[in-house]
């Protein structure tokens, strides 16, 4: 199985290990619960405040980024989930196996030097996460309702103050989701 139902991300046997950076966002909070649907062992990245709510959603192992270093640990991970983009390609290759995959959901930030672990190792780099198709929504949609997989609802946003939601988001603190009120004037 795959990590989002698509044939361009990593391929999770029960049992692989999986870090995922930034694992306490909107993205990291399906990838942390979707691996381990999977069977794989997942330590999840974030800041300490966001652990607790890690641990919940069935992370294995949860690290504080203000705290450790992951790439200075002794464990190789099978596949490496890099979110927000943070993690430098020779430090992150000391603990990810050969012939391991990096995923990548910000690849702007690191394209360059995805390109250039491709080339020159062989650990894989997937840049894009996401499938478009019709099937896996619709797959997304069937965890959902069986409560297998679950969302995170952090704060509620009206439209207007959508800027201010931003603002928030760009702190880094946001734990999983905001949710962005349309108030329709005729029905108020």
């Amino acid at each position: 199985a795959k990590l989002s139902v698509n044939d361009s991300c990593a391929d999770l046997k029960p049992g692989d290990k999986i870090l995922i950076n930034g694992a306490g966002g909107s993205i990291g909070i399906f990838a942390v619960q979707l691996a381990k649907l999977e069977g794989a062992d997942v330590t999840a990245v974030d800041s300490g405040e966001k652990l607790d709510m890690l641990r919940e959603l069935g992370a294995d192992q949860v690290i504080d980024y203000t705290q450790e270093d992951f790439t200075r640990s002794d464990v190789i991970y099978d596949v490496i989930f890099d979110v927000v983009g943070t993690i430098r390609f020779p430090r992150g290759n000391k603990v990810l196996k050969d012939g391991g995959t990096y995923l990548l959901a910000n690849p702007m930030k690191q394209v360059l030097s995805g390109y250039w672990t491709n080339l020159t190792s062989n650990r894989k780099v997937k840049m894009q996460t996401a499938s478009g198709s019709l099937e896996d929504l619709v797959h997304l949609r069937q965890l959902v309702e069986a409560g297998n997989l679950r969302t995170v609802i952090d704060r509620e946003y009206l439209l207007e103050d959508i800027v201010e939601a931003h603002r928030y988001v760009e702190t880094g603190a946001k734990q999983g989701n905001l949710v962005i009120t349309i108030v329709d004037p005729l029905n108020t």
